[in-house]
């Protein structure tokens, strides 16, 4: 009785605002179906890391020998000190990849590259709210759409936001479907998402299929070598797909193995989801600062479809730019199903999965160049 009265003598209002976000984050993935696989373990992680007087987190051993709990000892062992988890997922998401859409039509890459804005627009603007620099690069990288690229930056840069980066980044991945049409209907009128382009795709030889992951992983680590272990190990996964001779790797690499990192990652990162963390204003602040980001990666992969119409004779439906996020497949579907809103015969899935796949490539590159050059600023 003693003991279940000091349990909930621990608890104040700031673990029960906890459980009320771990309850929110389980009735998004159930009832809306909202990244079930990562937000489930991480609303559940939210409520057992407040739970007070448990093991989860530290635990006295037989003779008053401390010891770490299993959420902190597996935050400390697979993200803290060697940033497994998030890197290991890109060999799962490596090998679900398709990158024959973008070959087809290389100039895909553009908008890879061009929906990367909006993380440098949100970097400037945290500093300017009082951020430091590396906290304001980590809360910028959630415009990447990318939640481990997310959760690396942050932890690289030991910034004590990680919990709430690592919630607004799976968040807003979650609702493409709801902030990108927002997005994108801010700057397009109808006549521009009407636009028709017709998919002629290119016969891509295996050998160029197995080619490009080796120079895309030898190419972005010349331009951003703090990226390579992330692109290195997507690009691992695209190998173990496209080479023909381990099916039985690939397809275990894109269900089991990328289900089970998935999983761990959700709950390990609940470590840092803890009420004397996570309760603070700043949090607020950054999931507004998370989806002006992630609108502004939106936008600026439209205006640059837009500003390249200026200059072309077969005009880009603009809606192809804001595709160049990285939430794949995702935001390809939602580009889709606009253009058949304005046209039923217009179809983009194509060209729209080009962009995405280019900005799986574009998004951890940027992350890498954040990581290369911050600390030259600090």
């Amino acid at each position: 009785m003693d003991f279940l009265l000091s349990g909930l003598l621990a608890i104040g209002p700031a673990q029960i605002l906890m459980y009320g976000i771990g309850g929110l984050l389980i009735y998004l993935a159930i009832q809306k179906g909202f990244e079930p696989a990562l937000l489930l373990p991480m609303g559940f992680g939210a409520i057992l890391v407040n739970l007070p007087l448990t093991g989860v987190l530290d635990q006295v051993l037989e003779g008053g020998i401390e010891a770490q709990g299993i959420i902190q000892w597996l935050f400390r062992t697979t993200i803290e000190a060697s940033e497994a988890l998030p890197i290991l997922l890109f060999i799962g998401i490596g090998a679900m990849i398709d990158f024959g859409p973008l070959l087809s039509n290389p100039k895909m890459m553009i908008f890879g590259a061009a929906a990367q804005f909006g993380i440098f627009f949100t970097v400037s603007l945290a500093c300017l709210l009082g951020f430091d620099l590396k906290d304001a690069a980590s809360i910028g990288i959630i415009g990447a759409a990318d939640g481990p690229t997310a959760i690396m930056v942050s932890q690289i840069f030991k910034s004590r936001y990680m919990g709430a980066i690592a919630v607004a980044a799976y968040s807003y991945m979650a609702l493409v479907p709801i902030i990108q049409p927002f997005a994108i209907r801010l700057v397009t009128t109808e006549k521009e998402r009407k636009i028709r382009m017709p998919y002629n795709p290119k016969s891509i030889s295996k050998r160029t299929r197995i080619l490009f992951p080796i120079l895309v992983t030898v190419i972005a680590g010349l331009i951003a070598p703090m990226s390579v272990s992330l692109v290195g190990f997507l690009m691992f996964g695209n190998l173990l797909r496209e080479c023909g001779v381990l099916d039985s790797l690939s397809k275990t690499a894109q269900n089991e193995f990328a289900n089970i990192i998935t999983l761990l990652l959700g709950i390990t990162i609940s470590f840092s989801m803890q009420a004397k963390d996570f309760v603070q204003l700043e949090t607020l602040l950054i999931m507004c600062l998370g989806l002006i980001a992630f609108v502004f990666d939106s936008i600026g992969g439209v205006l640059v479809a837009k500003l390249m119409n200026l200059f072309l004779k077969d005009k880009v439906n603009p809606m192809i730019g804001a595709a160049g996020i990285s939430a794949f497949p995702m935001s390809a579907r939602v580009i889709q199903k606009m253009a058949l809103a304005e046209d039923k015969q217009n179809h983009l899935l194509m060209h729209a999965i080009g962009a995405n796949v280019a900005g799986q490539i574009g998004s951890v590159i940027a992350g890498g160049i954040i990581l290369y050059l911050i600390p030259r600023f600090v």
